[in-house]
């Protein structure tokens, strides 16, 4: 049984992505109030943010107990970050490995701007703890995911704003399957068929056929860690990264 902090409010950076809703039901079986932000930066996947609210919908009708811990929803507009971005996220161009190593869906300072604003919003809302869905077990060695990144982002936030804000980031040493079985831990199958029907991950944006592991074009990067993550987590096995 987790013991809930009834004095410590959450925010949740909530895109309508799989990982994200997953962190916004583990931080709902946490703290007594929680409040999801997201952002629209020009995204080429822009149907997530469309999911946002019918999860939101889903989780407070499904668990009743949760639908009292589940505070307002802040959407930002980061546009200005899609138009000085030229990748595959925020152009509609083929997804590949661009000059720098990493895929060309890397969209660079776009973790470090999501988490400051939230913190900005947070401090204003008198929440303590940012809860994010960076992971650097299942990802596209994108440097802003990093564990890192986020503890040295946290010290710079508290600096700057001489505050005791705390990043949280509940996925971050879990590969894909590992996050479909947190899910299952934290609201059963339930929570597992909520998170596979109502949530988007696919960075093109197909949102037309529902497959066993949910929505998507099936080919993308994300669409296959999904596909993989989903598949190991009905058979018990580990998550290997593709050579």
């Amino acid at each position: 049984m987790i013991e809930r902090d009834a004095t410590t409010g959450a925010l949740v950076l909530f895109s309508g992505g799989q990982d994200s809703a997953t962190c916004l039901a583990w931080a709902l079986d946490r703290y007594e109030t929680v409040e999801t932000i997201g952002f629209d930066y020009g995204q080429r996947h822009r149907v997530e943010l469309e999911c946002r609210e019918g999860i939101r919908e889903r989780l407070a009708r499904d668990f009743p107990a949760w639908a009292g811990r589940l505070g307002d929803d802040h959407l930002i507009d980061l546009s200005v970050l899609g138009s000085i971005s030229d990748t595959a996220m925020t152009r509609e161009i083929e997804i590949e490995t661009a000059a720098s190593g990493l895929p060309n869906t890397f969209v660079p300072g776009r973790n470090l701007m999501f988490m400051t604003i939230a913190a900005a919003v947070a401090y204003r809302r008198g929440l303590r703890v940012l809860v994010g869905g960076m992971c650097e077990t299942d990802f596209s060695g994108y440097p802003d995911c990093r564990d890192d990144t986020m503890k040295a982002l946290q010290v710079t936030l508290n600096l700057g704003m001489a505050s005791r804000q705390i990043i949280e980031t509940p996925l971050m040493w879990l590969d894909k399957a590992d996050t479909w079985r947190l899910a299952d831990s934290i609201g059963g199958q339930a929570l597992v068929e909520l998170i596979r029907v109502e949530t988007h991950t696919c960075y093109v944006g197909e949102r037309a056929e529902l497959h066993d592991w949910g929505f998507g074009c099936g080919e993308c990067p994300a669409c296959r860690l999904r596909k993989r993550g989903y598949e190991a987590y009905l058979t018990g096995e580990k998550v290997t990264q593709p050579a």
